[in-house]
């Protein structure tokens, strides 16, 4: 009974709680919202609900992981991430979209490359290939990423557009894959390269993690698509 209970001093395991309560909040936050918010910013947002979807589930799964070994394969870390990190990557897309429709073969670009990132890194630190090959491999990918959101055709767009909440909900967007991703890369080279991390310590920091790289990010997607939706005409109604 003990091996999955959550225990009082089991800090670790009460993060996994929180990042799944968490996660599974949002989500349906966001569900509801694709009803509020006008069209254009529908897929946007459902989008950043699946990512939380998803995330919530991978949450749930090592916790029960968790709680019977009081450990984390690496699988179930990069399984979510190979779901929900090009899922976010698409989300500026489709973010970007609602004001001109960036082409169409960047948006393949950014989907290659952000699964490439994951399973190379994967690779690597799973011993199928070489770690620090894979390592530097999974760096570049995220730093092409960050090119295009910083010098590319979606930074171009927004920054023409002159459109202040989607400005400000971008450069939110953009902050959280640059300083919040960092966080995988910088523990996977600790773990990897550093002498090691303890089981607990890493579990601690992904799921605190998850607040800002899962929720915070799907709370900004939401803010900008409500201020676009409250300032955007109504139609107006016929007195008869």
């Amino acid at each position: 009974m003990n091996g999955t209970v959550l225990q009082a001093t089991d800090v670790a395991g009460g993060t996994f709680s929180v990042a799944l309560f968490g996660l599974i909040a949002e989500a349906v936050l966001l569900l509801l919202a694709t009803g509020w918010v006008a069209r254009a910013w529908k897929l946007p947002v459902a989008l950043s609900a699946v990512v939380a979807l998803v995330a919530a589930f991978g949450t749930l799964q090592a916790r029960d992981v968790w709680l019977a070994t009081h450990q984390i394969p690496i699988s179930y870390q990069y399984v979510g991430w190979a779901v929900t990190m090009p899922l976010q990557v698409l989300t500026f897309f489709f973010f970007v979209a609602t004001l001109a429709t960036p082409p169409a073969a960047l948006f393949w670009r950014l989907l290659v490359v952000s699964i490439l990132m994951v399973v190379v890194r994967y690779m690597g630190e799973a011993g199928f290939t070489h770690a620090a090959l894979s390592f530097l491999i999974g760096i570049v990918g995220w730093l092409y990423i960050l090119g295009e959101l910083f010098f590319g055709r979606l930074n171009e767009i927004v920054a023409n557009s002159h459109d202040e909440p989607v400005q400000r909900g971008y450069f939110w967007m953009r902050l959280i894959v640059t300083i919040g991703w960092a966080i995988y890369p910088l523990c996977n080279f600790i773990a990897g390269f550093g002498g090691g991390v303890g089981g607990g310590s890493l579990a601690i920091t992904y799921n605190l993690a998850d607040f800002v790289n899962r929720i915070a990010f799907g709370l900004a997607v939401l803010a900008t698509a409500m201020l676009k939706t409250d300032a955007a005409p109504r139609p107006q109604q016929s007195r008869f």
